[in-house]
């Protein structure tokens, strides 16, 4: 597994040299921009608007765009210097918490964390004592010139940092437009969303969800590459125009409800048969 980070964590006295690596991949299929007419990717290049030619990579610098059309200019020592201060830090657990005190909205990447040389017995004292407090430790770390917040838990066995974003970083709910700041519903309908809920509810098995598109997306891709005729997948059942909440909910609820089997027929009992008459 690629290492994308060199460091350590420390907390308390206790210090422990460590190796990032991303946890996560991006399997989006890329598709590239051709020319039309002769099938040639497209380039772009990088053009001045004033002086109009491409520019070169060593005449391009860095600037801050305090105000329209004015730039603070940054060299790039300054920018290194502050990376190199940040970097050479260990990464030093701030603060234990419990991770249901963090909103998911706060959630970036996840990295996998492997001990470094002589790290493993540390390693795995952190690891034991995150289960059985059940906690995560909040830290800081400078990844890619950039200085993150991240929280540090068990996951699988293996210690994970998630990078998550500072409070300034999430936007406020309060300017989210035509948010109902209170809630007009019926207890009917209360009731009867609760039990589509309840009717939809199962044990999180992350393996059962695909991405369709995407297996879509490649088939074609195939399809086309290997001059195949593609098969048309089964369409799939119209969206109901039900516009009244009720309706819709009891329609919702009809849907879900699990398919009864046909009532088994009872064999009829059979008669006890007369009694023969004794003759005289």
């Amino acid at each position: 597994m690629h290492t994308i980070w060199k460091g350590s964590i420390s907390f308390g006295l206790v210090n422990i040299p460590i190796k990032l690596h991303a946890a996560t991949e991006d399997k989006d299929v890329k598709l590239r921009t051709l020319h039309k007419e002769c099938h040639s990717p497209i380039k772009y290049e990088k053009v001045c608007p004033v002086c109009d030619r491409e520019i070169k990579n060593e005449e391009i610098i860095k600037a801050y765009e305090y105000t329209k059309g004015k730039f603070v200019v940054l060299e790039e020592e300054d920018l290194e210097a502050i990376r190199k201060e940040n970097e050479d830090k260990a990464v030093e657990i701030i603060d234990f918490v419990k991770i249901s005190e963090i909103d998911p909205i706060y959630f970036q990447r996840s990295y996998f964390i492997s001990p470094n040389e002589s790290g493993g017995k540390a390693y795995s004292l952190l690891r034991k004592a995150l289960e059985d407090s059940q906690k995560v430790g909040i830290a800081k770390i400078m990844i890619r010139a950039k200085e993150q917040l991240a929280v540090i838990r068990v996951y699988d066995n293996t210690l994970v940092m998630e990078t998550i974003h500072f409070p300034d970083e999430v936007r406020k709910t309060v300017d989210v437009p035509n948010v109902p700041s209170e809630d007009k519903v019926t207890q009917k309908e209360l009731d009867t969303a609760i039990m589509l809920i309840d009717q939809l509810t199962t044990t999180f098995e992350p393996g059962k969800y695909t991405d369709d598109y995407r297996t879509s997306l490649l088939e074609l891709i195939e399809a086309k590459r290997t001059g195949k005729e593609l098969v048309t997948p089964t369409e799939k059942e119209p969206v109901s125009n039900v516009t009244d909440l009720m309706a819709a909910l009891q329609a919702s609820i009809d849907r879900t409800k699990p398919a009864k089997e046909p009532a088994k027929k009872k064999k009829a009992a059979a008669k006890p048969k007369a009694k023969e008459k004794k003759q005289a």
